[in-house]
Order: C-alpha cells, then sequence, then structure tokens
C-alpha cells in the first residue's frame, strides 16, 4: 500500500533568504533554455524583493544542463540547478526544487515555454490580496491538441473536481504559486503532481485554495511529454486519492468494512448450510455454496488483516525519497 503524501510532524519553516523561488523542472528541453531565462528574468526585474531560480534537471540526455550552466554568466541572476542521477519523471524532479528551494513564496512553470512568467507577478499579487495559500494557474484558452490534450484533460479535471471537492478547473497547469511553508508539509510521490491541489485541501481550508486565468502559448520546440496513455494513468492515480483523502489516518477502517462485509456474506451462507445439513438432513459436500462460503471467509480474514497492517505503516514516520540528487551547481561550479 502506497503511504500517504503527508509529511507526519508539523509544518518545517523555510529560511526566509528570498522572497520568491521559481521553480522550473525540464527534461530534453535544449532549445527552449535560453528564451526561457529571457522571459522569466524580463518578467521578475522590477520584483523588488530578492528572488532565485531553481532549475531542476531531470536526467536530460541533450545539451539541457550543459544550456543552463550558460545562464551562470547572466548578471544579477540568483540560480541554481539542481541535477538529479537519472529521470525520476516530473513528481520527483518538483519534490527535488521543493527541497532545495528558500522562498517564502514557490512557484513552479513548465519548461517548455508554454506557461508565461509575466503571470507572476500578478500572481503573487492576488495571492497575498486573497491571503491564499495556493494559486493554481488556469489556461482558459489552451494552446493544446483537441484529441489527445484538451477532451482527456476535461474529463480527467471533471472527475477530479468531483471526487476530491477541491473546485479547480486545470489541475494539470504546471504554473502554481505556493506559500513554501505550507507546501512543504506534503510530500509530492509518484504521479501526484496533478493531485497537489487536493494534497494542500488536506492541511489547509479549501477557502485557501484559489485559481487564476493564466496565458498558454503553444509548444515552440520539442515534443510534449505526454500521450493519450496518460489519461489512463490519472484515472488510477485517482483512486489513490480517494483512498488517501478519506482513509488516510485510518486505513484500517477501509479494508476492515470490506472484510466485515465478506465475513457478514460468508455466516449467512454457513447459517443457512447448517440448516440445511442438521435440520433438513441434505448432503452438502458438493454444494458450491460450502466453496463460496469458504471463500468468502478467507477473503475477510485477508482484508481485515489487511487493515491491521495498513494502520502500523500509516503511524510510521519514515520519509519517502522519490529522486537522487547527482549534483548541485552554483556559480562556484
Amino acid at each position: 500500500m502506497p503511504k500517504s503524501p503527508t509529511v507526519p510532524g508539523a509544518s518545517r519553516e523555510v529560511p526566509q533568504e528570498r522572497d520568491l523561488s521559481v521553480l522550473v523542472p525540464v527534461c530534453n528541453e535544449e532549445e527552449s533554455i535560453a528564451p526561457l531565462f529571457e522571459r522569466i528574468c524580463d518578467a521578475l526585474k522590477d520584483y523588488g524583493k530578492p528572488w532565485e531560480l531553481i532549475i531542476v534537471d531531470d536526467g536530460s540526455t541533450d545539451a539541457t544542463l550543459a544550456n543552463v550552466r550558460k545562464e551562470f554568466a547572466r548578471p544579477g541572476l540568483d540560480l541554481r540547478i539542481v541535477e538529479l542521477q537519472r529521470n525520476f519523471g516530473k513528481a520527483g524532479a518538483l519534490q527535488a526544487g521543493i527541497d532545495a528551494a528558500k522562498g517564502r513564496l514557490l512557484v513552479t512553470l513548465d519548461g517548455d515555454l508554454q506557461n508565461d512568467p509575466y503571470d507572476i507577478p500578478k500572481m503573487v499579487a492576488m495571492l497575498e490580496e486573497r491571503q491564499l495559500d495556493l494559486l493554481c494557474g488556469w489556461r482558459k484558452s489552451r494552446q493544446d491538441g483537441l484529441v489527445l490534450r484538451l477532451i482527456p484533460s476535461w474529463i480527467a479535471n471533471r472527475l477530479i473536481r468531483k471526487i476530491t471537492g477541491v473546485t479547480i478547473h486545470d489541475y494539470g497547469c504546471g504554473l502554481k504559486l505556493y506559500r513554501t511553508n505550507i507546501l512543504r508539509q506534503i510530500r509530492i510521490l509518484g504521479g501526484m503532481h496533478r493531485f497537489i491541489p487536493a494534497w494542500i485541501a488536506g492541511v489547509v481550508p479549501t477557502s485557501r485554495i484559489g485559481e487564476m486565468v493564466v496565458n498558454h502559448y503553444p509548444r515552440r520546440f520539442g515534443e510534449s511529454k505526454y500521450g493519450i496513455s496518460r489519461t489512463f494513468r490519472v484515472f488510477l492515480d485517482l483512486l489513490s486519492v480517494l483512498f488517501f483523502m478519506r482513509f488516510r489516518q485510518r486505513p484500517g477502517h477501509f479494508f476492515g468494512t470490506i472484510g466485515l462485509v465478506l465475513g457478514g456474506l460468508s455466516g449467512l451462507m454457513f447459517l443457512y448450510l447448517f440448516w440445511e445439513r442438521f435440520i433438513l438432513g441434505e448432503s452438502i459436500g458438493t454444494r458450491p455454496m460450502l466453496i463460496v462460503a469458504v471463500m468468502l471467509f478467507l477473503a475477510s480474514l485477508q482484508m481485515i488483516t489487511t487493515g491491521i497492517l495498513a494502520e502500523m505503516l500509516a503511524r510510521s514516520n519514515s520519509d519517502d525519497i522519490n529522486y537522487v540528487v547527482r549534483k548541485q551547481h552554483g556559480r562556484e561550479g
């Protein structure tokens, strides 16, 4: 059973060295790096408070890392690079950047130039004005393919809203702004980066989660990392989200309830067979119902035992690590 992404204990305070951390996970985006840096630096040139840029290289096999390192020559840019040992996926890359961030606020955006860095100052202003802990971007005019991207995304977003109760229109938008100390109360495991608003809703009221319409541009370089197969993975992940949101603290209730139902059905069958064998004198040795009753009884025991083990695991305090850093790069090398 996967562990809950919630980090046990109190929130971890963020060193107040920067006001804003800009986190960009990249993988094989060599052509996008130079224009990406130009847009981010131009968008935040009048920010007025210290900010940093964190690039997480998620196992790129092209010149992405080399092109990012060239940006150390850009004057006045507080840049750090987190180089992962291999490709861990977007969730692992985001978690690596979150753990490295020093800002009071943290904004994430994709490295493919489809998100607009010029939206960041407006998002910061809205988050502060409305006293939010999370502000999600909403790609209302999304520039992606209809069949492979827009329709599956529309279906997935409706399902996620229905199941989680967090009314965000665009769960998949990479442009999101957080209060870093709130974000660090959860851990992003597996493909769960799509459900961050739902996880955040587990530690703060949904009234402190908002959204803002943001710009979205067609992809200029390379190919999308996502296809139609992602839709099916989202549905499977959604089942995990539903389980964690309703039974995270008491998983024994989930498995125990199933076990008790199966045990109850088994008990009724055994009572009926007992009546037929000892009251009516019928033979039950070859009755299919006897086999079904035994199987339901065994399944009941297994579910109850699984619930007990799940309760024990839920109370363990070990942190999950879903990335390995090869090296962190700074101006000094």
